[in-house]
């Protein structure tokens, strides 16, 4: 006596029609003919083809960056070096090489310090609690001595492509021959 379905599987098998391994619906012959053979030189080419993939990859990924521009004897180096590890992502310093991201209409995008000017206490508050609203920046990306560093290097070359006109009172140079008439009129003399 055969369990059910034995004797079923035993006829397919001496058929031939039974060789192999059903998946989804259709027979995957195991050998014989129609099987595939394991080519491990075309493993090989896919995995090389792979590796050129991610090379590629990481290459395009690199477009755009320009490095620390900041020498390394230079003061502030640290902190350019721990900004462009910690706060490249979302912040643009070009002394950093730091791009931020390519989307700047993205809501978590930091502000590009080339256009703002920044002093170490603003920095620091910032980093300490999560830029000025509190609500996108990771609080204490950086501690310590390495918060210190950042805020360094960041208040030294933020600011640099920052292009504003001159405010009207504080020129002090003098611009036509009526102006400097007037002026030495009105200085005190030193003889009087």
């Amino acid at each position: 006596m055969t369990a059910v379905g034995t004797a079923d599987i035993a006829a397919l098998k001496s058929s031939g029609l039974g060789e192999g391994i059903w998946l989804g619906g259709q027979r995957r012959p195991e050998s014989g003919r129609g099987a595939k053979k394991y080519d491990a030189a075309a493993v090989r080419h896919g995995f090389s083809t792979s590796a050129a993939v991610l090379a590629a990859a990481l290459a395009l990924g690199a477009c755009g960056t320009e490095g620390i521009q900041v020498a390394e004897d230079e003061p502030t180096y640290a902190g350019a070096l721990l900004f462009s590890e910690r706060c490249s992502g979302c912040h643009t310093l070009k002394a950093a090489g730091a791009l931020g991201s390519a989307n700047r209409a993205v809501p978590n995008q930091g502000p590009n310090l080339d256009e703002r000017v920044e002093s170490p206490e603003d920095v620091l508050f910032a980093i300490r609690n999560g830029g000025f609203s509190g609500a996108i920046m990771p609080q204490n990306i950086v501690t310590g001595e390495e918060a210190d560093a950042v805020a360094e290097f960041v208040a030294a070359h933020a600011g640099t492509e920052i292009d504003r006109p001159e405010e009207p009172g504080n020129s002090t140079a003098i611009e036509s021959q009526e102006e400097q008439d007037a002026a030495i009129e009105s200085s005190p003399s030193d003889g009087e």
